[in-house]
């Protein structure tokens, strides 16, 4: 009788929390130091999702092992909904790939409610080298293979897109490892490495001031800020694509009626016009939205890119 006693008090409590929520602020965890695009799409969320949940959002910048342990931090905190990750391609694709015994999984310790970017990496080349086209780069590296090096920064998503494209047009490139994009930009504007896939709003003033020249974007359609520069899939490999993307998402357990509010709250968000013309003034765009939608799309990308890294044989650094 005490144990029936006792639950009876208990679930019109946990029903009453769930269907108050939010009665406190949230907090977005960014799973990289402030500064860097993940920072910046973090934090253009916090003022209009606190406008439609009623409450304070804050982020928390928790960095280190590529996402991973702020990622992890996540599945660590309760489920109820006051603790929200940025997922991106790095930690919840990409480190699948890298790191067999990572501490989580992305499809089964996640629910994924919103998907907020998603925006090419441009494959440029130091505007002294003579490739002018895709197809020129393609059979300069036939010719010569393993003579042309490219600049990487490990697991970010410009060197996912170089091993998918090395293996999509079967060439040899060697790859120069960089700690960071800072010193990988200052090494190809210097002309120290010819080439490399970058982020597309990293890239456009090096282009605009003619010291970089773009040769092809990784999404499927053309990106609005190069209307004139074709994508990898029209260049003659159909179906290629390579994006930069992030997402939101909470930790699996999540009571239904707070993921259905927090979805309904992105929604809102993703739909204005704000958004959307703050993305697309940069290059990206407002993808799908819908937990499903995100869901399937987090799931699809970390198998693609699980076996991207296993067949190019990338190791963990």
């Amino acid at each position: 009788m005490a144990a029936t006693a006792a639950l009876g008090v208990t679930l019109p409590t946990i029903a009453m929390a769930q269907s108050d929520y939010p009665t406190k602020p949230i907090k977005i965890i960014v799973a990289f130091p402030p500064g860097g695009t993940s920072d910046v799409m973090g934090r253009m969320m916090t003022e209009p999702l606190s406008k439609a949940l009623g409450q304070p959002v804050v982020v928390e910048n928790i960095g280190g092992a590529g996402g991973t342990i702020g990622t992890d931090r996540c599945v660590k905190a309760p489920a109820d909904g006051y603790t929200i990750i940025q997922t991106g391609v790095g930690q919840n694709a990409v480190a699948h790939g890298l790191d067999p015994k990572l501490k989580y999984d992305s499809v089964k310790d996640f629910i994924h409610i919103s998907h907020v970017h998603s925006g090419p990496n441009v494959l440029v080349v130091n505007a002294a080298q003579p490739y002018k086209t895709l197809a020129d780069l393609v059979n300069a590296a036939k010719a010569n293979p393993g003579k042309i090096d490219y600049g990487y920064t490990h697991a970010a998503s410009g060197h996912m897109a170089m091993e998918l494209f090395k293996q999509t047009a079967n060439i040899y490139l060697t790859g120069i490892p960089y700690r960071g994009g800072g010193p990988m930009m200052t090494a190809l504007l210097g002309n120290e490495i010819p080439m490399m896939f970058i982020n597309q709003d990293v890239a456009l003033p090096h282009i605009k001031a003619g010291k970089l020249r773009p040769l092809a974007v990784s999404s499927l359609k053309r990106n609005n800020l190069y209307p004139d520069v074709p994508t990898v899939a029209e260049s003659g490999y159909p179906g290629f694509e390579a994006l930069s993307w992030s997402g939101m998402s909470v930790a699996a357990g999540t009571p239904a009626p707070i993921v259905a509010k927090l979805e309904a709250a992105f929604n809102e968000v993703m739909g204005s016009a704000a958004i959307k013309t703050k993305l697309e003034s940069n290059g990206f765009v407002v993808p799908p939205q819908g937990s499903k939608v995100y869901s399937d799309f987090v799931a699809a990308e970390k198998a693609r890119w699980t076996q991207v890294i296993q067949k190019a044989g990338i190791k963990p650094q």
